[in-house]
């Protein structure tokens, strides 16, 4: 790849290496996601030893989804709730308009 802000980067998840052609800036976040991944399969491998290596990445995929669900769940409350205060704001405004006229 020749262009410049592509990177070619290895990411190491459970013992093997991934190249990775990414945006330069992106790299961070790349690194951050692979030491997340390896943490939480950790996690598991101590929990359950007797699981082989497919058990261990299927839960800690799992776990990951979850906690990718929950994020989106709570941020779409939190959409909601910024709606639900605009127009309390709005309604607000209106009844003092409506008063003061």
């Amino acid at each position: 790849m020749g262009n410049k802000e592509q990177l070619k980067i290895n990411i190491r998840i459970e013992g093997r290496s991934y190249p990775l052609y990414i945006e330069r800036k992106d790299e961070e976040r790349h690194r951050i996601a692979a030491v997340t991944v390896n943490g939480i399969v950790n996690k598991f491998r101590e929990l359950y030893q007797n699981k082989d290596s497919q058990d261990i990445l299927a839960m800690a995929a799992f776990q990951i989804a979850l906690n990718y669900t929950e994020l989106h769940q709570n941020e779409d409350k939190s959409l909601l709730l910024d709606e639900l205060k605009n127009l309390n704001d709005d309604i607000s405004d209106f009844l003092k308009n409506e008063v003061q006229a």
